[in-house]
């Protein structure tokens, strides 16, 4: 397996509230683990929340006696997202902060994947595939036919997310899980990357035989050449579809 994770703060923004972790080696009972996430809130507020998410993540993931992929990282989501909201709570100048989350580990020749929010996990294997769903106000109106995902791309409202860490005392994680064909490339980001640049611009970087580290480093510079409104997070993952199931 080879993996590489990147995270720029792109064009107009000062402070970067993305936060990534990157592991091909195992994290607690997972053979691997990698994780995004892109915080909001004021100040410091939301770079803080995206930093605890993924520690928070790493760490409970990394002490739990757990062996199901999938418990274990929802326990993990769980847990980051009380703890945002007690360090909230405790803290004026953090109130309101929250973070989306994208978590994922392969298992074999499978993938395990979790989100809350509208940072994505894609699946190229000569294909682009979004794998998972944006929690946000304009999928929910292309998912009930009221607007066309060519409307949505460029929808005033797309910003608004309808699930994040921290907002609520209970949080719903989304799971996911697919099969991993040989040479396939796993794609994980932020939305500063995937609202700058296109699915078919994402496909004809991920086709060409370049590594993880300079797919991701060009990813990250088409984001900023579109514009680069926002923070991005980049993981790029080539897996290993070789191991033993």
């Amino acid at each position: 397996m080879k993996a590489f994770a990147l995270t720029d703060v792109g064009q107009k923004r000062k402070i970067n509230q993305d936060s990534v972790f990157a592991s091909d080696k195992p994290v607690g009972n997972l053979p691997n683990l990698f994780i995004v996430a892109d915080g909001m809130g004021g100040h410091n507020a939301g770079d803080f929340a995206s930093r605890y998410a993924v520690n928070t993540v790493r760490e409970s993931i990394a002490t739990s006696s757990g062996q199901n992929p999938v418990k274990l990282i929802r326990e993990a989501i769980e847990l980051a997202n009380q703890g945002i909201l007690d360090e909230a709570a405790a803290h004026e100048e953090m109130r309101g902060m929250g973070t989306t989350i994208v978590v994922t580990t392969i298992v074999g020749n499978y993938a395990y994947t979790a989100n809350v929010g509208d940072s994505r996990l894609y699946l190229y294997d000569g294909e682009l595939r979004q794998i998972t769903k944006d929690h946000s106000l304009v999928e929910e109106m292309v998912r009930l036919g009221e607007i066309s995902e060519d409307d949505a791309r460029n929808h005033p409202d797309k910003h608004i997310i309808t699930r994040a860490l921290g907002a609520t005392r209970t949080v719903e994680s989304d799971f996911f899980d697919f099969k991993i064909e040989p040479d396939s490339k796993i794609l994980m980001c932020s939305d500063g990357l995937s609202n700058m640049v296109d699915d078919g611009q994402i496909r004809r970087i991920l086709e060409k035989p370049q590594d993880a580290g300079q797919t991701a480093a060009e990813l990250v510079n088409t984001a900023n050449l579109n514009g680069g409104i926002d923070n991005i997070a980049v993981i790029i993952i080539e897996p290993d579809t070789d191991e033993e199931e």
